[in-house]
């Protein structure tokens, strides 16, 4: 079999997850090619394991101070490339291309008639999971920026949906260590907010020396402080930092929340404004007990997440990446009976919370659903 693997490579939570399953995929009797779109060639990092890779301009979205830019967005795009990569792009000598909302695949599959199987977070958004700020233009974008004839949306749990028959829901993919024997230091927090201003950053952050910050991100400053150490990009360390920190501060994408759920970290999300995916990933992880979630950070509420939230239960997700490379070698890609035995394998388990702790999110600060 021959699979060609488009990856959204705007945010590392894509590329992670990809991570994942070319580790999957390594051992069975398949030829991947990997494509990577959305991100300046020559800002990817830490890429040998996709070997000789292609790349593509792709779409991609812009962010300024925590806020998506739709007139920056718009002014980046370029329509007329995105149209020639689609057209140039050849699809037919693959079985099958995977798309993780990797546009210029996904169209190209579609219009030469290869198969697609879509894989990644958002196809996970439809009701029944939590939507927040969900119009008619941003459901549509999520249905035609990368469609693919079979989905599989990942997810921190099912919230009821029922598996179709080329649509399901299955828990997250996590790239992580296989034996993990870190240590896990009280005062350290991960920081990982790139849609952040740096400088606002260093200011929530500067006050509470009584923690030590591990900060990644683009932009930050060249010398680390005493209690806040500012990381160059790197994927051995920065899981290094994850596992042994004992919270996780980050704007509210899928793959990194989803790592620190599985290591049982204290986590924090600030949703990026303007992007309705993480406004919904951030009332899932309410609505679900497992975060505490602000729309906007300061030193006060950081210090009272770090002092005073405790997650309502614990979570451990199964080898979902395993599972799905066996699944896309059988080929027989309606039938998804192993797939859906992996809810079972998922272990929510309830937590001991004191009563007596405040909410963890202010009334006035709270995301709404639409």
């Amino acid at each position: 079999m021959r699979l060609l693997y488009g990856v959204q490579a705007t945010g590392n939570g894509h590329i992670s997850r990809a991570r994942a399953m070319q580790q999957a995929l390594a051992p069975l009797d398949i030829q991947v090619d990997f494509l990577f779109s959305g991100r300046p060639v020559g800002q990817l990092f830490d890429m040998a394991a996709f070997g000789n890779f292609q790349w593509r301009q792709g779409l991609s979205f812009v962010s300024k101070a925590g806020k998506i830019s739709h007139w920056h967005t718009w002014q980046q795009a370029n329509l007329r490339q995105l149209w020639r990569d689609i057209h140039q792009l050849e699809t037919r000598r693959y079985d099958v291309v995977l798309t993780d909302f990797e546009p210029v695949t996904a169209w190209a599959a579609r219009r030469q008639g290869t198969p697609v199987i879509a894989l990644g977070h958002q196809y996970a958004l439809n009701p029944p999971t939590p939507l927040c700020g969900m119009d008619w233009f941003q459901r549509s974008l999520l249905a035609y920026f990368a469609p693919a004839r079979h989905s599989i949306g990942l997810h921190w749990h099912h919230f009821g949906d029922q598996p179709q028959q080329n649509r399901l829901i299955l828990p997250p993919i996590v790239d992580l260590p296989a034996h993990n024997n870190g240590v896990v230091d009280a005062d350290t927090v991960l920081v990982y907010l790139p849609f952040e201003d740096p400088d606002d950053v260093v200011k929530w952050l500067a006050p509470l020396q009584q923690y030590k910050f591990c900060i990644y991100g683009a932009g930050l400053p060249a010398h680390s402080l005493p209690h806040l150490q500012f990381c160059p990009p790197s994927v051995h360390a920065f899981k290094q930092d994850l596992i042994r920190s004992a919270a996780v501060i980050s704007n509210a994408g899928f793959e990194l929340i989803s790592e620190a759920l599985q290591l049982g970290k204290r986590i924090m999300v600030k949703p990026l404004l303007g992007q309705p995916e993480q406004r919904s990933n951030a009332l899932a992880l309410q609505q679900l007990g497992l975060a505490s979630a602000q729309n906007q950070l300061s030193s006060q509420c950081i210090v009272k997440f770090l002092t005073e939230f405790q997650p309502a239960q614990s979570v451990r997700y199964p080898d979902v990446a395993a599972a799905i490379a066996h699944w896309l070698v059988k080929g027989d890609w309606y039938d998804h009976s192993a797939l859906q035995q992996l809810w079972q394998k998922v272990l929510f388990q309830p937590r001991d919370v004191r009563a007596d702790l405040p909410d963890t999110v202010d009334a006035t600060n709270t995301i709404g659903v639409t």
